[in-house]
């Protein structure tokens, strides 16, 4: 088995793509559902040549000074902001991720917690289901789509995905981007673009989808969160670090924030200093209007095979001495596929 190199697969994958690296690779698989605990991690990587990494995996100087011979990070995500690009870079080593096959299934669910805390689905589906359901009456009334002014804050592929799919629902649609859309591009979402600040006083959905980058941690801060018009309904499936979850919370408590829908978290956002270890506790409050999913964004079977595969495929092509077509970056000491 000498000279064949060894893959490290942090998390469970699909056969399929296990059965495309074994053509490869040698393979230490983690079969469980479960993520390893950082040093059994550790102790895999001490041969290994390649890593397939996921959402709840980062990457730092610690993590590489237990991988001395790793060639490659394949990245089965989009957003890598949990990666010490500039350190796996000096180390001569590749990192990749997977842009593109995330974002129409995390719109999807984006417009599905929209009417998900618009509509009540939760307060609902726990009357049905604690047998206080008697038929018909008038309570829970919610917001609904049509005529509502829906406020996306990051015009990305993702911002642009929700965008299209709010075509025809009678909403208008109000954007922010620190890099704003093409007029052309922009009139045919039919998004009227205008400052952060006058979005969150003109919205009845705000949706954040922006990724966590220098600038927007707590992007929606208490002050920020103040700005918002009575009744507005707060949807995050972007980054959870992009708003300050404890004053999100009392700004529910309060009645300044209507309700809160997420899929993502700040206790997530692992390479952040200072990062709460769980979900704040203020926000579990089940009497506070929310409705909250594990980070489902990309939870679509054929979604996560096909991540996955790319993310082999760009292993393979590294491991190949080929620049891998997922590149995030270009290491110093890359070999002449470079």
């Amino acid at each position: 088995m000498k000279g064949i190199p060894l893959a490290v697969i942090t998390h469970w994958i699909h056969p399929e793509v296990t059965e495309y690296l074994a053509q490869h690779c040698r393979l230490l698989l983690n079969e469980t559902r479960k993520t390893l605990p950082r040093q059994e991690l550790f102790a895999r990587l001490a041969q290994a040549d390649a890593a397939m990494m996921f959402m709840p995996d980062w990457v730092d100087r610690e993590f590489l000074d237990h991988a001395p011979k790793l060639k490659v990070i394949g990245a089965a995500l989009k957003g890598f902001d949990n990666y010490d690009v500039q350190s796996i870079t000096e180390r001569g080593i590749w990192l990749t991720n997977v842009p593109d096959l995330l974002t129409i299934p995390t719109a999807e669910l984006t417009i599905g917690l929209m009417l998900s805390l618009g509509r009540n689905f939760r307060q609902g589906d726990q009357t049905v289901m604690g047998e206080k359901f008697h038929g018909w009456r008038p309570t829970l009334y919610g917001t609904g789509v049509q005529g509502a002014t829906i406020g996306i804050i990051g015009l990305g592929r993702l911002g642009q995905a929700v965008a299209e799919r709010l075509q025809g629902w009678g909403a208008r649609l109000l954007g922010n981007d620190v890099c704003p859309l093409a007029p052309e591009r922009a009139a045919e979402l039919h998004i009227e673009q205008t400052g952060l600040d006058d979005l969150l006083r003109r919205s009845d959905f705000v949706v954040l989808l922006t990724p966590l980058a220098p600038g927007t941690r707590y992007l929606l801060s208490a002050e920020k969160l103040a700005l918002v018009r009575p009744g507005c309904l707060l949807i995050n499936a972007g980054r959870g670090s992009c708003v300050d979850e404890a004053a999100v919370a009392a700004a529910l408590r309060e009645g300044r924030l209507a309700g809160y829908a997420a899929d993502v978290f700040e206790f997530e956002d692992w390479a952040l200093p200072g990062r709460p270890n769980a979900v704040v506790k203020a926000l579990l409050d089940p009497e506070l209007r929310t409705v909250f999913t594990p980070h489902l964004g990309s939870a679509v079977e054929q979604v996560r095979l096909e991540i996955a595969m790319e993310a082999a495929e760009n292993i393979v092509e590294a491991l190949q001495g080929l620049r891998p077509h997922g590149a995030v970056n270009s290491p110093i000491h890359a070999s002449a596929g470079d």
